[in-house]
C-alpha cells in the first residue's frame, strides 16, 4: 500500500500498473465506465456541511407526505445499515422501503415542477473536475453508466441545472417516473417498457441490486428517449472497466460484467479512520476526504494521452 500523492492510498501499486497497462494497450474502444451518484460524481461536503443526496433533496410540496418519506427512513435506514440482518431479507426490507416511498409520491401528488424547484433550491454539486472527466470520456467514445437507487428524473435534473449541457455517452441507471399531461407523477417503470412496448420490465432499483443487471433500465441523459437496442450488447464488448464509487457495496455494480480487467476506484468521503482499511481491502485507489475528481481525469490521461 502506497500514500503518493497525500490523501491517495493505491492498495496493490504493482498489480495496478498491470491493469492500466492492459487497459492502455485495448484501447479506449474497450473500456467503460461505471458510476455510483450520490458521494461519488457529487460533494459530500458543500460549504462546511453535508451536501444533500439526490433523493434527500426531494421536496413534495406537501408537508404530510415529506413527513411520511421521512417517518419511513426512520423506519428503514437503520435496517439498511444493520450488519446482523441476512442480505436476502435486507433486500425484500429495500424494496419494501422504495415501493412504499414511491406509493407516498404517487400519492401526495408530486409533480415535475416540485422536482425542479427542489433541485434549484438543494445543496447539492459536483466535485471539482467531473465536468472535466465528462468531456474526456466523451472525446475518447467511452460510455458512462451511471447508476442509483434514486431517481433517474431527478439525477437527470441536477444534470441539466447544475452542469448546464449534456454528455452523449452518459446513460442513466435508475428508477424512472411517468408523468401525465398536467406534469403530475402517476406511476413508476422500467424504462424499456416506454422505449419498446413489447418488451415487460417494472424492475425496481434499490441499494442492494443496482448493478449491471439493471442494464435494461439505462436511458440517456438530456435525450429524446428511445430503445436501446443492442446496447446491453455493446456494453458486454467493452472488457475493461474503470468502476467509481463511495461504498463498498458500490462494487456490486459491475456483477453482470465479464470483464478481463477492472481499476475500482472509492472515494472514502467521511469517517476516514474507521472506514479505511476496509476500503483499502475493497478499491484499488481510494480518495480520502471528499477529494476532487482530478485524480481520475490524470488517471484516464495518462492512460491514453496519445488518443487525445
Amino acid at each position: 500500500m502506497t500514500m503518493s500523492p497525500p490523501g491517495v492510498a493505491v492498495r496493490d501499486p504493482e498489480s495496478l500498473e498491470k491493469r492500466k497497462t492492459a487497459i492502455r494497450s485495448a484501447g479506449p474502444s474497450k473500456l467503460q465506465v461505471i458510476a455510483d451518484f450520490d458521494g461519488t460524481l457529487t460533494r459530500y461536503w458543500i460549504d462546511g456541511r453535508r451536501g444533500q443526496t439526490s433523493n434527500g433533496l426531494l421536496q413534495q410540496g406537501n408537508a404530510e407526505y415529506d413527513a411520511k418519506r421521512r417517518a419511513l427512513y426512520e423506519y428503514y435506514h437503520p435496517l439498511e445499515i444493520s450488519a446482523t440482518i441476512p442480505i436476502k431479507e435486507k433486500s425484500k426490507l429495500m424494496e419494501e422501503w422504495w415501493e412504499k416511498t414511491h406509493g407516498l409520491l404517487i400519492e401526495g401528488g408530486l409533480s415535475f415542477d416540485a422536482i425542479k424547484k427542489s433541485v434549484s433550491e438543494a445543496t447539492i454539486a459536483f466535485r471539482d473536475g467531473v465536468v472535466e472527466l465528462f468531456e474526456l470520456l466523451e472525446e475518447l467514445g467511452v460510455p458512462v453508466l451511471v447508476f442509483s437507487a434514486g431517481l433517474a428524473d431527478i439525477i437527470e435534473e441536477v444534470f441539466r441545472q447544475k452542469l448546464h449541457r449534456s454528455f452523449k455517452n452518459i446513460k442513466i441507471v435508475s428508477n424512472r417516473m411517468v408523468f401525465d399531461e398536467k406534469g403530475c407523477l402517476v406511476a413508476f417503470k422500467g424504462v424499456l417498457m416506454s422505449f419498446c412496448p413489447d418488451v415487460i420490465s417494472r424492475k425496481t432499483i434499490h441499494v442492494l441490486n443496482k448493478n449491471e443487471h439493471a442494464l435494461d433500465m439505462a436511458a440517456p441523459v438530456h435525450d429524446k428517449f428511445r430503445c436501446p437496442d443492442g446496447y446491453s450488447v455493446l456494453m458486454k464488448q467493452r472488457t475493461n472497466v474503470l468502476l467509481l464509487g463511495d461504498h463498498v457495496g458500490d462494487l456490486g455494480m459491475s456483477d453482470g460484467l465479464s470483464y478481463e480487467n477492472r481499476i475500482a476506484v472509492g472515494f472514502l468521503n467521511n469517517n476516514t479512520e474507521m472506514s479505511f482499511k476496509s476500503f483499502l481491502d475493497a478499491f484499488d485507489v481510494v480518495y480520502l476526504n471528499d477529494a476532487s475528481m482530478r485524480g481520475v481525469v490524470d488517471l484516464l490521461s495518462q492512460l491514453f494521452a496519445e488518443n487525445q
